[in-house]
């Protein structure tokens, strides 16, 4: 498992720890209840070294890009970003990606674990092109602060910029205390929030001003698994649990957020306009409400039946504070969510009845991205 570069400070702040991907995360602090409403009511404060950073680099670095991710990279300019799908030549997903234009490089954030894959995939596509690409992980650490108060949290540490309407925006802090700081606008779980990418040996010194600014503001140091309740209440997909190499993107509905249908061609271009073209996919991401049937989390793609038929799995599942019951987001196929017949899960013997519910779960009519 690869260690948490911040792993010691963790632990003094009696952090328990998880691994991910075969990555270390700081999964909460004796109390992540506590971290969940932090986040939702104040700030909170997260360590997000855990995921995968890659810069890419050289003189046709934005066409280059452009030509490999599902959305309008052409179009950001500097201090802007988006977020996409990269894609096989078969429209297979290989990451979901946030997307960074800064002044000489692109920066890319994504699921830990994945950095070689989605690193050898984009080599793959490099011929003539004067474009390298550096795995930037080990030089620059990542701090989330999300919540209502994250804004007021950063101007507090010296990023007069950070303001909550500027989606995917990010600005570069050449003169901050830690040295060249980059603060993207990143709204995770369906709260405001911003990630701070911050030199490596200056991660700790930040960390700790940035603690008490967030504790200033009624917040905390929260962990990973609040985080994934936030995600999951929001119904966000997280590759890797909820999407994979078996997925195409639009059957994570990922169509608004990630997809370009009028950027022009990019690899596997042709494979999601075809699925746009000739209708829905036949599976899709749906929540689920497994109401108080369930008592402890499914194993991953637990099978979902109607009338003892397979019609979908479940991927995700959270015991959230705000519902008070176990929800989750799985697979559905399109022929079973019309009306007439139960949805169930089998857990061990026991049939839970599984309620279908629109994403996100507290506000139907909202967007979402990955958290």
């Amino acid at each position: 498992m690869k260690p948490l570069a911040l792993h010691d400070l963790h632990a003094e702040l009696g952090a328990k720890f998880a691994e991910l991907n075969g990555c270390e995360v700081a999964a909460h602090y004796r109390d992540a209840t506590a971290e969940y409403r932090a986040m939702r009511e104040s700030a909170g404060l997260i360590d997000l070294g855990y995921r995968s950073r890659l810069c890419v680099l050289g003189q046709d670095r934005l066409r280059f890009l452009h030509g490999q991710v599902t959305n309008d990279v052409n179009r950001l300019q500097v201090g802007q970003g988006c977020y996409a799908a990269l894609v096989s030549a078969k429209g297979k997903m290989v990451s979901d990606l946030n997307i960074y234009r800064l002044q000489n490089e692109l920066l890319l954030d994504f699921e830990p674990g994945y950095a070689a894959g989605v690193s050898d995939r984009l080599a793959k596509y490099v011929i003539a092109d004067d474009v390298e690409i550096a795995d930037v992980a080990p030089l620059y650490g990542m701090l989330g602060v999300i919540g209502p108060r994250a804004a007021e949290v950063c101007r507090r540490v010296g990023f007069p910029g950070a303001e909550p309407a500027r989606e995917f925006g990010v600005a570069t802090h050449a003169s901050s205390p830690w040295g060249e700081v980059y603060v993207a606008q990143r709204a995770r779980g369906g709260l405001p929030g911003f990630d701070l990418f911050v030199p490596a040996d200056a991660c700790g010194a930040a960390f700790g001003a940035v603690s008490g600014s967030v504790r200033d503001a009624g917040g905390r140091a929260c962990g990973r698994d609040a985080l994934e309740v936030l995600r999951v209440e929001f119904g966000a997909p997280r590759f890797g649990a909820d999407m994979d190499e078996t997925n195409l993107p639009p059957e994570a509905g990922l169509e608004k957020a990630a997809i370009s249908y009028a950027k022009g061609c990019y690899i596997g271009q042709e494979i999601i306009a075809r699925v746009r073209t000739y209708g829905q996919v036949a599976k899709r991401l749906r929540g689920l409400d497994f109401g108080e049937g369930l008592e402890a989390p499914p194993p991953g793609r637990t099978k979902l039946t109607r009338d003892g038929k397979d019609v979908g799995y479940a991927t995700s599942a959270v015991l959230s504070p705000r519902f008070g019951h176990w929800i989750g987001l799985g697979y559905v196929r399109r022929e079973a969510e019309g009306t007439g017949g139960e949805i169930t899960m089998d857990i061990q013997g026991t049939s839970i009845a599984v309620r279908l519910a629109k994403r996100p779960f507290l506000d139907p009519d909202a967007s979402f991205t990955a958290a």
